[in-house]
């Protein structure tokens, strides 16, 4: 994913995460803040050190990753989002995670 699609910033993360709407099921958390003048959606990601070591975070970042890749061109673009990776995560395959984002992010009406 391009950079440009990242939530990059410490101050931009921070904003979603206070001022935005929180969704989560049993493995992510996502909260979403509404952005109407940018041009595309943008998005953060957090794995704690609770959901595994740094192999099995790095795995569930490349995870979290391909499946928003698959998504983009369903995901609303005025919005910049976090996903917030819970313990049940580390467990899980890709396609199991892709499962799992699309519903939490049907439930935060980030899906077209």
């Amino acid at each position: 994913m391009r950079k440009t699609y990242r939530v990059k910033k410490e101050a931009d993360f921070q904003k979603v995460f206070h001022k935005g709407i929180s969704t989560a099921n049993r493995q992510f958390v996502i909260y979403v803040l509404e952005k109407k003048e940018q041009a595309h959606f943008r998005v953060g990601l957090s794995v704690g050190k609770k959901v595994g070591n740094a192999v099995t975070r790095n795995a569930v970042k490349r995870k979290i990753r391909q499946s928003i890749t698959e998504l983009k061109p369903n995901l609303k673009q005025d919005k910049d989002f976090i996903v917030i990776a819970r313990i049940p995560a580390a467990k899980m395959t890709t396609k199991e995670v892709k499962k799992s984002l699309t519903h939490v992010l049907k439930l935060a009406k980030m899906l077209n």
